[in-house]
């Protein structure tokens, strides 16, 4: 009843890599169970994406280290109120697994959207994206709110099942979670794809200038 089969066109999307920081992706409190598997996927469907042309984009949740960012956000959450995500601070950065490469671009994010408070539209209207790829942690905050504010500015949005994940959350599991993130999501904001699904379309949608010379 609900859902979309969104074309894939190489130089018109950009992959958007949510959050691939140390404390979300291994040995912290909020960090994703599967966080280091989960980098392992990411890193390969950014290789396709580059070897397509598709412009990867990592995002970094970071705030002001002198709290004047911090806002509500910090009454709601104690780990940010303490310095988690502090810009500069060894728990924010970029975990030393993940592959940023020459031409990826980086970007920091005050907020849980990708959109909110920063230049992210902006570069992507310039580069003539249209199609957005959404990865990283955590599935149902940062993810999640990234695919809304792509899907309200009028962004196709892939969002990957597999190139997502979460963690455990009051009585609810990471798996109960990540499910109903995915069910909602697919049904009003976004066509949802395994990771080996993307990267075979992207690799046959790059492949197709060549075949047809």
């Amino acid at each position: 009843m609900f859902g979309a089969d969104f074309p894939v066109v190489p130089e018109r999307m950009a992959l958007i890599n949510v959050d691939m920081q140390n404390c979300f992706v291994h040995g912290y409190p909020v960090s994703a169970p599967d966080g280091l598997e989960l980098q392992e996927r990411i890193n390969r469907l950014a290789a396709a994406c580059r070897a397509a042309g598709i412009a990867v984009v990592h995002c970094s949740h970071v705030v002001r280290p002198d709290g004047s960012n911090i806002g509500v956000m910090g009454e709601l959450i104690p780990p940010v109120r303490e310095g988690m995500i502090d810009k500069g601070s060894r728990s924010a950065a970029l975990h030393d697994g993940l592959a940023v490469e020459e031409g990826d671009i980086l970007l920091d994010k005050p907020r849980f959207g990708a959109f909110h408070g920063t230049d992210l539209e902006m570069v992507l209207r310039a580069r003539g994206i249209d199609t957005v790829v959404v990865t990283g942690i955590a599935t149902n905050v940062c993810c999640e709110t990234t695919a809304r504010e792509a899907n309200v500015r009028d962004f196709r949005v892939f969002f990957l099942s597999d190139g997502t994940s979460t963690f455990a959350m009051g009585e609810l599991s990471k798996d109960e979670i990540q499910k109903a993130t995915l069910t909602t999501l697919g049904a009003c904001f976004a066509q949802v794809l395994g990771v080996d699904e993307m990267i075979a379309r992207i690799e046959a949608a790059a492949s197709r200038p060549a075949a047809a010379e």
